[in-house]
């Protein structure tokens, strides 16, 4: 992809807390349409910088441009642009006191000043798309993690981002309710969405990734736009190191045949 399409910079980018460095340096451009999948050891930096990008964290050093606006806590612009950067995090994040719709639409209708028509149909339909229509009218408590997860993907997906930032979703998941969420990020990508996914399914990753960044104390270790190559045999002793503790090679096959399909029908009721 050339320069034009790029949608997301990243220079230089330092974060700490206090004498803490949790980011060191981080420099990463995302082209339209391209999934960027973020991966390595607990505590390296990887929710931070997804954090970092939706400006829910300030920054010490360095500069995030999102289609070439500047993206920072203080900017005037801060909410015109968080609403291009949906995010959906391991924990849903769902209004407990409203409906599956109302969790839906409360933003586009007093945020975006939709219709609130225009959104409950648009709303309705993606939830026709995962598999969860009839779900509706019910309330966070009443679904399975899965299904929450759904929501909030749905959720994010009715705000119209440019770009979506996917934190450890199916981290808080029971392992019979991941792959019906995954198999809605597949489709997604298949759709040509803009990802950053941060993730520990190691299987997951190498199916639907168009580069691979491993992240290790703050920094990128390693980069690969031929997740095939990185995940069988990488180039950095540390990222041989950490793949070896994942057991993907069954998985993978399973994912490799969903992204093959058209994945929102694969997206059933638990």
């Amino acid at each position: 992809m050339g320069k034009d399409n790029t949608i997301l910079e990243i220079s230089h980018l330092h974060k700490a807390y206090g004498d803490h460095v949790v980011l060191d340096d981080v420099s990463l451009t995302v082209q339209q349409g391209e999934v960027v999948v973020i991966i390595g050891p607990s505590g390296c930096g990887k929710s931070t910088l997804l954090r970092c990008i939706n400006a829910l964290e300030d920054i010490q050093g360095g500069q995030i441009l999102l289609e070439g606006n500047e993206v920072r806590q203080d900017s005037k612009l801060i909410s015109q642009m968080r609403q291009k950067i949906g995010m959906v995090f391991q924990s849903y994040d769902l209004f407990p006191h409203k409906t599956v719709l109302d969790n839906i639409t409360l933003a586009p209708v007093k945020v975006q000043k939709r219709p609130k028509s225009e959104a409950e149909e648009e709303a309705l339909e993606l939830l026709q798309r995962v598999g969860l229509e009839e779900r509706k009218d019910d309330y966070p408590r009443q679904l399975s993690g899965g299904q929450k997860q759904r929501v909030a993907i749905v959720r994010a997906l009715c705000m119209h981002p440019e770009i979506l930032l996917l934190d450890e979703i199916t981290a808080a998941l029971d392992p019979e309710m991941v792959r019906e969420v995954l198999d809605v990020v597949l489709s997604l990508a298949r759709a040509g969405r803009t990802m950053l996914i941060v993730t520990h399914e190691m299987s997951f990753a190498r199916a639907i990734a168009d580069r691979v960044l491993f992240l290790e104390n703050g920094g990128i270790v390693e980069e690969s736009t031929d997740p095939e190559a990185f995940f069988r045999q990488p180039s950095t002793e540390r990222a041989a190191q950490f793949l070896h503790t994942f057991d993907y090679e069954k998985p993978v096959k399973e994912s490799r045949e969903a992204k093959g399909t058209d994945r929102m029908e694969l997206a059933e009721e638990p």
